[in-house]
């Protein structure tokens, strides 16, 4: 049976000290940002998934973007190693996380840098954005840990976002989505559909035709809606000023051995 694990970790009292590259900074109410944080987990309990919670990084501004420090493919964990310096702190207690759940432990070394955001899984392609955090000793490195498990590693370039995964996910037939205006090159993907809202192009599958998406984007939750997919809404809003979306704030275990 697939598992339904998804790492979260509290945030840092000193989230509003987070990093933006690509957006202006705004104001962060860190109390709503924990009140939002909750909510997000709780949506996902509310679907089946279990959280497991990874010990808190106080002193890590933007430790709360868990998705950034560890890449899943089947049973493997492939410990990140950001392109910003500042992060490379956050990965011992996911680290921790992953071994006690039973994962095979693998790491990105030396000069290799690779943020978990840049990586999106459909089937046993892995999309790899090669951009501002994950360079080219990334990509190889991932491809030399995962396609001898059967994956197929596609690198993809990435200028307009932060990361691959600010830009793209993809729907449960494999359909990747994305607004336009912040995709490279859209023809990279075998199916592409274009939503009309930035935040309308993060999506985290919850199972069946639920998706998890923010609340920024109404537009198209309601074209995913007539499309035969059940959106489910969440307001991350003080993350997206930190250039956060739904899929940063979680790790799925999709996979996990029993």
């Amino acid at each position: 049976m697939p598992s339904k694990k998804a790492l979260i970790r509290r945030p840092s009292p000193r989230l509003a000290e987070g990093l933006v590259t690509h957006v202006e900074r705004e104001k962060v109410d860190v109390e709503l940002a924990l009140e939002q944080w909750e909510a997000y987990a709780e949506a996902l309990r509310a679907h089946g998934w279990e959280t497991v919670e990874v010990d808190p990084a106080d002193d890590c501004p933007d430790s709360v973007f868990v998705e950034d420090t560890v890449v899943m493919y089947k049973n493997v964990a492939l410990i990140a190693r950001s392109g910003a310096e500042s992060r490379r702190d956050e990965v011992a207690g996911v680290e921790e996380a992953v071994a006690r759940l039973g994962c095979s432990v693998n790491w990105i070394w030396e000069p290799g840098t690779l943020d978990g955001g840049d990586v999106l899984k459909v089937g046993d392609t892995i999309y790899v954005g090669r951009g501002g955090r994950t360079n080219a000793a990334g990509v190889q490195q991932l491809r030399a840990a995962f396609e001898p498990l059967g994956a197929r590693v596609v690198a993809v370039p990435v200028s307009k976002v932060l990361h691959l995964k600010s830009a793209v996910t993809a729907l449960p037939d494999g359909t990747v989505i994305g607004h336009i205006p912040h995709v490279d090159r859209p023809s990279l993907f075998p199916t592409f559909l274009s939503v009309p809202e930035e935040a309308g192009a993060h999506v985290v599958l919850l199972g069946g035709p639920k998706l998890l998406i923010a609340a920024s984007a109404p537009k198209t939750a309601e074209l995913l809606a007539d499309l035969g997919h059940d959106p489910v809404v969440v307001d991350i809003g003080e993350f997206e000023k930190l250039e956060g979306c739904v899929t940063c704030l979680s790790v799925r275990l999709r996979e996990l051995y029993a």
